[in-house]
C-alpha cells in the first residue's frame, strides 16, 4: 500500500497546488441536461462522385465544391443502431485500460524515485573534460539543499501563519498602542523570515539547474517523465482527457514547470480527427449528401483542434462568405459515459492509495456537465446571449455570429473572425498593442459577465480568448461558449460585496461578505484563494489605504511562497471546498484560466482593482434601485463616488510611476 511519503515529491504538489484553483472545477452539480434538439428529421446518405473524402488536397489546402441542393436536416444517425455502439464501447474500454496503465506507471515513478539516474552536466563549452563523479556530486548536493530549504520555508510559513490565529478584524493595528505595535513588529519579522527562506530556496533551485547543466536533477527527471506519461495518455485518449490536461497546464505557479511545459502543447497540438470522419458527422447532422451542397469551399486541414471538436474554414454557398465550422470529434458523444466512469474509478482508487491525493473534482465536473458541452445548439444559444450582454458594456469584444441553418448538436457554423491567442506575446508586440491594455480589457470583459450580466464564460483558456488590433487598441474575440454558468442575483450581489471589500482592503467587509457566502472561520484562506495572494498583504493594504500591491510574477521566490502556502493549507482547502456555494467553485475555475493569461502577460495591470471596480458598479446599481427617496439615492451616489475617486487616484499613481520608470530607463 502506498503512503503519504510515497508521493511526497509528486502527488502532494498536484493535490496541493492544483486544488487551490482547481477547486473551481467542482461547481457543475446543478447544471441541467441539454434541451432536445429541434432539428429532428430523417437522414439520407448517398455515396456520390462528389464525396469530399476523394477530392485531392489543393495547394490552397481548400477543397472546392460543386453545385448541389441541401437535403433534410437530421437528428438520428447510423450511430444510434446497436452494432454501431459496439466499437465505441470497445474504444472506451481501451482508453480505460490506458488510464489504469498510466496511473500505475506514474505511481511507480514517484514510489521508487531512486531508480531514476541523475542527469549530470554536459562537458564545458571550452572543451575541457569534467568529472562525471564531481558533476553528480554537485547535483546531489544541490538537491539536498533544495529539500532542506523547502522544509525551512514551510517552517517559516507555519510560524508566520500560526501567529495570525487571532481574527485580524478584531485587532487594533494602531502602532501607538503597545500590544498592537508589538504584534505588528512580530509579524514583520516573521514575514521577513518567510521572504528570506523563499529567496534562498529560489537561489538553490537555480544552482541545481546550473549543476545539472543540459540535463536535469533526479526530481526534474521524474516530473518530466510523469508529465510525458500524462501527455501521451491525453493524446491517445482525447476528449475529456485533453480537457483535464489543458487545465493542469494553466496552473503555472502551482505545479512543477515540467508539467506546465509538457502539457501546454495540448493547446497547440491537440489530436485531430480524420477529415473523412468530420465529413461523416456533417452528413449525419445536417443531412447533406456531400459538402458541395452547403459550401463553395471547405479547407481540409483544421485551423484549430480542441478536446471536443475541431474547426475548419469554409466558404458559404453562393456568397463566398468566410466561415468557421466547428465539428465534434466523431464517436465522442457515444463514448463519453464510459470515459467518465473510468476516470471516476481511477480517481477513487488514487484517493485510497495516496492520502495526499484528492481529485474528486474530476468526476464532479465532467459527469453532469459534459452533455451540455457536447450540445453545440446549446453553445450557440450561449454565444448569442453573451454577445448581447457584452454589447451593452461597450467593451471591445466580439463573439462570432452563429449561422443556425448550418448548425446542429454536433456541428456549429459561425462567421469567421480573425485573431491570435491572448498569450502570444510576439503577436501582441507585432500588432503594436500594450500588454497593460490587453490585460485590462480581458479582465474587464469577464468582470462584466460576473458582476453585471451574471452569465459567465467559465472556460477562458488562451485558445478561447483571441486578440486583434483595432485602431491601435486591443479587441477580444471570445470563442467556445459551451461552458457557461448563470449566477443567481442574490449570490451575484454577495460576491460583488466581497470583491469590493477585497479591493478596498476592508477587513470587516471581507469577513461579513465571506460569512454571507457560507465561509466563516476560514475567510482569510478564502480571500487568499480568490486573489492568489497571502491575506497579510490585504492587511498591509488596509494599513496603508492602498488599493493594490505590485506582484513580481517573474520572481521564483514569489512562486515558492505561494506553492508553500498551498501545501500548508491543502487539507483546509479541501474542507473549504465542501462549504462554499457551487456557483463559487465554477468561478474559481474561471479564475484559473484568467490568472494563467494574466501571468503570461506579466501581470501588467492590477486585476483586483478591475474586478473591484465592476463589483462596486453592481452594488451601486442594486442600491440605487432599492433607494426609495431622493436623499437615499444621493447617499448611494456619494458612496459610489468615493470608491470611484479612490480608483482614479490609484490609476493616476500607477500612471505617474510608469512614466517615472520610463524616464529613468531612457
Amino acid at each position: 500500500m502506498f503512503t503519504r511519503s510515497a508521493l511526497r515529491s509528486g502527488s502532494r504538489f498536484l493535490g496541493g497546488g492544483a486544488v487551490l484553483t482547481l477547486a473551481g472545477r467542482t461547481a457543475l452539480h446543478h447544471l441541467q441536461e441539454p434541451e432536445p434538439s429541434h432539428h429532428s428529421t430523417t437522414t439520407t446518405l448517398v455515396d456520390g462522385s462528389n464525396d469530399w473524402t476523394l477530392l485531392p488536397v489543393l495547394k490552397t489546402r481548400t477543397a472546392q465544391c460543386d453545385n448541389g441542393s441541401m437535403a433534410a436536416a437530421a437528428s438520428s444517425s447510423p450511430s444510434s443502431s446497436l452494432p454501431s455502439l459496439v466499437l465505441p464501447t470497445l474504444q472506451a474500454t481501451a482508453r480505460a485500460a490506458r488510464l489504469f496503465q498510466t496511473f500505475a506507471a506514474i505511481a511507480v515513478d514517484y514510489y521508487y524515485p531512486s531508480s531514476w539516474p541523475l542527469a549530470t552536466a554536459t562537458a564545458p563549452p571550452d572543451g575541457s573534460s569534467g568529472s562525471d563523479e564531481s558533476s553528480e556530486q554537485k547535483v546531489e548536493h544541490w538537491e539536498a539543499q533544495v529539500e532542506r530549504l523547502e522544509k525551512a520555508l514551510c517552517d517559516a510559513q507555519v510560524h508566520y501563519t500560526d501567529s495570525t490565529n487571532k481574527d485580524p478584524t478584531n485587532l487594533d493595528y494602531d502602532p501607538n498602542r503597545e500590544q498592537a505595535a508589538a504584534f505588528y513588529k512580530l509579524k514583520q519579522e516573521q514575514r521577513r523570515l518567510v521572504t528570506t527562506a523563499a529567496q534562498e530556496l529560489a537561489a538553490a533551485q537555480q544552482q541545481l539547474q546550473i549543476a545539472a547543466g543540459a540535463g536535469s536533477s533526479r526530481k526534474s527527471v521524474i516530473h518530466r517523465q510523469a508529465a510525458n506519461r500524462l501527455l501521451q495518455l491525453c493524446r491517445d485518449n482525447g476528449g475529456v482527457y485533453v480537457k483535464i490536461g489543458q487545465h493542469l497546464a494553466q496552473l503555472d505557479y502551482l505545479i512543477p514547470e515540467e508539467y506546465i511545459e509538457t502539457l501546454a502543447t495540448l493547446f497547440d497540438d491537440t489530436p485531430q480527427t480524420a477529415f473523412s470522419d468530420m465529413v461523416q458527422v456533417i452528413r449525419e447532422d445536417l443531412g447533406c449528401q456531400d459538402l458541395a451542397q452547403l459550401f463553395d469551399g471547405f479547407e481540409i486541414e483544421p485551423i484549430a483542434s480542441a478536446s471536443l471538436a475541431q474547426v475548419h474554414v469554409a466558404y458559404e454557398k453562393g456568397t463566398g462568405r468566410k466561415l468557421a465550422v466547428k465539428v465534434q470529434h466523431r464517436g465522442l458523444r457515444e463514448t463519453a459515459a464510459g470515459d467518465i466512469f473510468a476516470l471516476e474509478t481511477v480517481v477513487h482508487l488514487a484517493e485510497r492509495l495516496f492520502t495526499d491525493f484528492s481529485y474528486g473534482w474530476i468526476a464532479d465536473e465532467i459527469a453532469p456537465h459534459l452533455p451540455k458541452e457536447l450540445d453545440f445548439l446549446n453553445e450557440g444559444r450561449n454565444a448569442e446571449r453573451a454577445a448581447a450582454d457584452l454589447q451593452k458594456t461597450g467593451l471591445a469584444c466580439v463573439v462570432p455570429k452563429v449561422l443556425w441553418k448550418y448548425s446542429s448538436p454536433r456541428v456549429m457554423t459561425m462567421e469567421f473572425e480573425e485573431g491570435f491567442r491572448a498569450t502570444d506575446l510576439q503577436a501582441i508586440e507585432a500588432a503594436g498593442l500594450k500588454k497593460k491594455d490587453v490585460a485590462r480589457l480581458i479582465s474587464s470583459v469577464f468582470s462584466s459577465q460576473v458582476f453585471l450580466s451574471g452569465f459567465v464564460h467559465c472556460d477562458p483558456h488562451p485558445a478561447n480568448v483571441l486578440l486583434r488590433a483595432k485602431n491601435g487598441k486591443p479587441e477580444v474575440v471570445l470563442v467556445d461558449h459551451g461552458l457557461y454558468r448563470e449566477l443567481d442575483k442574490d449570490f451575484q450581489l454577495r460576491y460583488s460585496r466581497l470583491w469590493k471589500s477585497l479591493m478596498l482592503a476592508d477587513l470587516q467587509g471581507i469577513k461579513k461578505a465571506c460569512r454571507s457566502l457560507g465561509v466563516d472561520e476560514a475567510y482569510t484562506l478564502f480571500a487568499a484563494m480568490l486573489t492568489a495572494r497571502p491575506f497579510d498583504e490585504i492587511i498591509e493594504r488596509s494599513k496603508k489605504g492602498s488599493l493594490g500591491q505590485k506582484v513580481d510574477v517573474d520572481s521564483n521566490a514569489d512562486k515558492a511562497v505561494i506553492r508553500g502556502y498551498v501545501q500548508q493549507f491543502i487539507h483546509s482547502i479541501f474542507d473549504l471546498i465542501d462549504t462554499i456555494p457551487r456557483q463559487m467553485l465554477l468561478l474559481l475555475k474561471m479564475n484559473d484560466c484568467l490568472r494563467h493569461i494574466d501571468y503570461s502577460l506579466g501581470s501588467p495591470t492590477n486585476t483586483i482593482v478591475v474586478c473591484g471596480d465592476y463589483a462596486a458598479r453592481a452594488i451601486y446599481n442594486d442600491d440605487l434601485r432599492q433607494a426609495g427617496s431622493f436623499f437615499g439615492r444621493w447617499r448611494v451616489w456619494l458612496d459610489y463616488l468615493r470608491v470611484v475617486v479612490r480608483i482614479q487616484v490609484h490609476d493616476l499613481g500607477v500612471w505617474w510611476y510608469e512614466q517615472r520608470v520610463t524616464r529613468v530607463l531612457s
